[in-house]
């Protein structure tokens, strides 16, 4: 009997590398789907359904699986996958929770650097002809030494972080409920025990949680109000863990100095967002202190390949009825 294996969105090439995994026991498709609408008819007999982030696999699409027996989420995040309904129906959900470790802690780093460092804020003013070609244009600039970087969850991704920040001199502090005792020690940071404290005591805030029912909207105004005047706020791990309604007035009452954001609520965004709306206007304070890639801090090419290796590897484990790894259901 051989298998069959769907991936559902974003690869849509010759698929070499997955075939060299499984093609001696699955045939292996894509999709390319651009919406979840588009996998009806075309997944309901597939053994292991392979998910990227460019659609959502629902309640509709998992109730109309007939024989699947896991279903990967090919990255880090599976907030776009209903793992609760999956466990009611018996499938296993699993994620890969190492492969862009790396590249989303130096994407929060850079991204640091270049909003606290005014990289950034110079490049725009510059680029765009406004005020004088002189450094005074970006003062006051502090000193990032001895300076407090706050990370809220510290997974992998914020771990990797704290030990990039403290190479560059930075008081690494940390507030994860999830983490038991002993991981403040092993990195050398500080463990704060309230979001509270973490915002009141950071310079900069850098965002590595998931998103849950309890990170959904955590920084908001009411969090933004909290954190020291003048600080930075970084996002490289879910865009609706933050309100971005907020940022653009606490950039204009400068209680916010910066802000850079990976990922946002909707991407890409309506066009009456306000946050981007007021980043792209040239007389707004956004423009010059607010940074936002397309979801990007993952990228690269070696990073992509572990992906798509482990998750057919872990598809491969589970059509042989080897235990499965890096479930989350």
């Amino acid at each position: 009997m051989r298998f069959r294996v769907v991936i559902t969105d974003l690869i849509t090439d010759a698929l070499e590398r997955e075939r060299a995994i499984l093609d001696d026991i699955a045939d292996v498709t894509a999709l390319g789907a651009r919406h979840e609408d588009e996998l009806a008819g075309r997944i309901e007999e597939a053994d292991a359904l392979i998910v990227f982030h460019d659609i959502a696999v629902t309640r509709k699409t998992i109730a109309r699986l007939t024989r699947c027996r896991l279903i990967v989420r090919a990255g880090v995040g599976f907030d776009n996958v209903d793992h609760s309904f999956a466990r009611e129906r018996g499938i296993p959900v699993a994620n890969v929770p190492d492969y862009g470790a790396e590249e989303v802690a130096d994407s929060a780093i850079g991204m640091m650097l270049a909003l606290t460092r005014g990289i950034s804020f110079f490049n725009t003013r510059m680029h765009d002809g406004r005020g004088a070609w002189d450094y005074r244009e970006g003062v006051p600039l502090r000193r990032l030494r001895g300076r407090v970087f706050g990370i809220v969850g510290l997974g992998r991704i914020g771990s990797a972080a704290a030990l990039r920040a403290k190479a560059i001199g930075l008081d690494v502090i940390f507030h994860d409920p999830y983490v038991r005792d002993g991981c403040d020690k092993a990195l050398g940071i500080r463990r704060v025990e309230t979001l509270d404290e973490l915002l009141a005591q950071s310079h900069v805030v850098s965002l590595h949680c998931p998103l849950t029912p309890e990170t959904r909207g955590l920084i908001g105004a009411t969090a933004l109000a909290k954190m020291q005047r003048g600080a930075f706020l970084v996002n490289t791990a879910r865009g609706a863990i933050v309100d971005t309604s907020a940022i653009a007035p606490a950039i204009a009452s400068g209680q916010l100095a910066g802000a850079a954001l990976d990922v946002l609520p909707i991407e890409p965004p309506p066009a009456d967002d306000p946050l981007t709306l007021a980043w792209r206007d040239p007389q707004h304070p956004a423009h010059d202190r607010v940074i936002i890639n397309p979801h990007a801090a993952f990228c690269c090419e070696e990073g992509m390949i572990e992906m798509r290796t482990k998750s057919c590897a872990n598809v491969r484990r589970c059509l042989l009825g080897e235990r499965v790894r890096n479930v989350v259901n």
